[in-house]
Order: structure tokens, then sequence, then C-alpha cells
């Protein structure tokens, strides 16, 4: 008896160099499963999605910039944690319920774990969009203090201070800036202030090196790429999938 089909996808907007699809096609290779696949759906639009969920044998979704935000009315519930971020990343399909949950937080917080010291006492997040949502909510779990920096906030890339870059050895880069094919753009940022103790995270994976991770390492600070948050949340997607 042929085994039902089990279709997984993307949405966002601009996804043509995703990771996820070449992460999730080399997983069915390895664990041999021929009736799973997994399609990009590019939308100019956030409506388009009612389209991608009358997709057949639809069991799945991960969901990237811009949409973890706006992707959140046409879901019929949220877990915990997508609901107090208020963000989703990954959505599971079952009879037509959709379900949102953010794994960016799992991905995110072994992130920290592998990389942080006991110094890292208080963080700058640098943009306030989905991504930053879950870096807050690790955050706060974890009982770190910080201050958010965004264009339009009480501190932003106006105001933000050297002395401030100097007191928070912890900052987090969770804007676009500097996402392929853009490899040179780069905040607008007082990197004077960091220094061997810092640690900068940059959620972007593509290219492995931004500029703004450059100029980090230039001023001695230590420099971590989004890549290995992005396979933990892939892995917690795919377990999501498949055991929820």
């Amino acid at each position: 008896m042929e085994e039902p089909q089990k279709k997984l996808g993307l949405i966002g907007r601009n996804t043509a160099h995703s990771f996820s699809k070449k992460y999730f096609e080399n997983k069915f290779r390895q664990l041999m499963l021929k009736n799973y696949s997994y399609d990009i759906y590019d939308l100019e639009d956030i409506s388009g999605v009612e389209e991608v969920f009358n997709t057949p044998d639809l069991i799945g979704l991960n969901v990237t910039i811009p949409y973890k935000e706006k992707i959140l009315p046409y879901l019929d519930e949220l877990s915990e944690e997508a609901h107090k971020i208020g963000a989703v990343n990954c959505i599971v399909i079952n009879d037509k319920h959709r379900k949102g949950y953010n794994t960016d937080v799992v991905g995110f917080e072994k992130t920290l774990q592998l990389h942080r010291k006991e110094f890292h006492k208080s963080a700058l997040v640098l943009g306030n969009g989905g991504a930053a949502k879950a870096v807050h909510y690790v955050l706060e779990k974890l009982g770190i203090p910080y201050e958010t920096v965004y264009r339009n906030g009480d501190l932003n890339f106006q105001n933000l201070t050297t002395e401030k870059v100097a007191e928070n050895l912890l900052i987090i880069q969770c804007t676009p800036v500097g996402t392929f094919p853009n490899n040179e753009d780069c905040l607008d940022f007082p990197f004077e202030g960091m220094g061997a103790k810092h640690l900068i995270i940059d959620l972007i994976y593509n290219p492995d090196y931004t500029a703004f991770l450059k100029k980090a390492a230039q001023r001695g600070a230590q420099t971590v790429n989004g890549y290995y948050m992005l396979e933990q949340q892939a892995e917690k997607n795919w377990e999501i999938w498949n055991f929820k």
C-alpha cells in the first residue's frame, strides 16, 4: 500500500535562496522518505496564504520574513510561546486546523547557551520584528535585562551611544540589513563601543559573515552567525510536524 503524501513548505517573500528547502530535502533523502516534499511559496502579499492552505496533503509550513506576524489572523490556534511573542515561524496543519508555533526561541536559546559567558549580563537587541520578539522571549526567560534599538524607538540608531554599547556585552542583530544579496549593507552603529568581552550574534545566516559581524570582529568581539539557530529551529519544526 502506497504511503500518503506529506507536503511541507515555506511562505515568505524573496525566498529563492532559502535554507529550508535544501535542509529538508536532504533530511527526506537521509531518512529515505519518498512520500515527503518541500515547496517554496513566495507571496507578494500575505492574503495569498489562503491558496497555499488549500494545497492537498499539506501538513506544515515554515514562515519567514515578512510574514511571521502577519500570518497570525490566518491561524486557528497558537502555542503558548507563539501567543506570548506574537510571531510564528512554524505551522502544523491537521484536518484543516492550523496551529502556529515559534521555534526561533529554541534555536536562539541553544545558540546563546553555547556561546554566552557569565559576564554577558545585559543585552542590546537590534530591530523589533518577529525575530527580535523571539529573542526578547528567551532573554526574559533567562533573566537577562535588555534594551531594544530600532528605527522609531526611544532608543534608536541615531541616539545609541558608544557608552551604551560598551555597557551591554551581549548584542543581538535581528534586522535583515546585510542579508544576501545586499552583503555590503550595514546598520549605522557605534562599533567603537565594542571590545573583546562582547558577544555579537547576528541572526542572518546568508552570507556567513555579514558586514556587521566583520566590523564587530575588527573590534575584537566574539561573533556568531544565525546558522546554528536555523538548524536547531528546523529540527524542532520537524519534531512538531511529525510528532504532534
